[in-house]
């Protein structure tokens, strides 16, 4: 018996989509581990620590892209496949809408679809010689100051090289999947998803030459704060976080588990990406 994840946004029209699409399957003897997407937890140690069976054949997420982040942490280090289905506001993780849902379903069942490795990123937290979080990320890490709090100076090394100290509201490690989420709005560039690299980017910097720089995706990256740092926190994917200060060390590199996307032959990444940020000469 093939074995299906649904993960639901806790959305109406999706929870309806949902109810369907688990009867549809049911009627075809599959069976149906279902998950209802709950709100990010401000606390790493507040996160869920359950994680998908191994032995599902693919997981469908029926939502936006926290949805999609939240589904992809279920999964954790497996490799099994994951599609997005668009509802709401039109996010990037998302490979089809729905509309195509059923027809979409029929040929994965059929195994008539291909996938495509997303590279995450691992990052560990370590307090005085100590790892406190070790987590992976689809789109990236921010650090990030609280509303009343100072400039963060985020000290910043690659491969052990000293780089800069960024003076900032904050900084964001990405990849390229996350090249399109808060990086973008920070001023980031967009990465294609093939290409091997991690962008980092500082959110309004104090030196306005401080700009976004993309290094290799064999780079290892530490950060520390500079001493006196206070209220900053550490937000992974943006569903879970932690408070940091200058006696907690960030190593971040990238993962050994990529995410294993569901694609559609008909779907071109440039077509995607000029429909969903309004471009001219976008199909929409």
């Amino acid at each position: 018996m093939k074995k299906i994840g649904i993960v639901v946004k806790a959305d109406t029209e999706a929870i309806k989509k949902a109810d369907e699409l688990e009867s549809w399957l049911r009627s075809k003897n599959i069976k149906i581990f279902r998950r209802e997407n709950l709100p990010p937890k401000q606390r790493i140690s507040d996160r869920d620590k359950s994680f998908a069976p191994a032995d599902l054949c693919c997981v469908f997420v029926l939502g936006g892209d926290g949805t999609f982040l939240s589904a992809v942490r279920w999964i954790g280090d497996q490799k099994i496949p994951i599609l997005g289905v668009k509802f709401g506001e039109v996010g990037f993780l998302a490979e089809i809408a729905e509309e195509s849902l059923f027809s979409v379903a029929e040929a994965v069942l059929n195994n008539k679809f291909f996938t495509e490795p997303r590279m995450r990123l691992l990052v560990r937290v370590i307090r005085e010689g100590e790892e406190l979080v070790c987590e992976t990320v689809l789109n990236d890490i921010v650090i990030n100051k609280g509303a009343l709090a100072r400039l963060a100076h985020i000290e910043t090394y690659i491969n052990d090289q000293y780089l800069t100290t960024y003076s900032a509201d904050g900084l964001i490690v990405a990849t390229p999947t996350g090249s399109t989420a808060y990086s973008l709005a920070a001023g980031g560039p967009i990465i294609h998803p093939a290409v091997p690299g991690i962008l980092m980017t500082p959110i309004c910097p104090f030196t306005l030459t401080n700009r976004p720089l993309i290094v290799s995706d064999s780079a290892c990256i530490k950060i520390r704060l500079e001493k006196k740092s206070s209220d900053i926190m550490l937000t992974f994917d943006g569903q879970a976080g932690i408070e940091i200060d200058e006696a907690h060390t960030i190593i971040i590199r990238k993962s050994a588990y990529p995410v294993n996307m569901i694609t559609m032959p008909d779907q071109d990444y440039f077509d995607v990406l000029k429909a969903k940020l309004r471009w001219s000469g976008s199909r929409i």
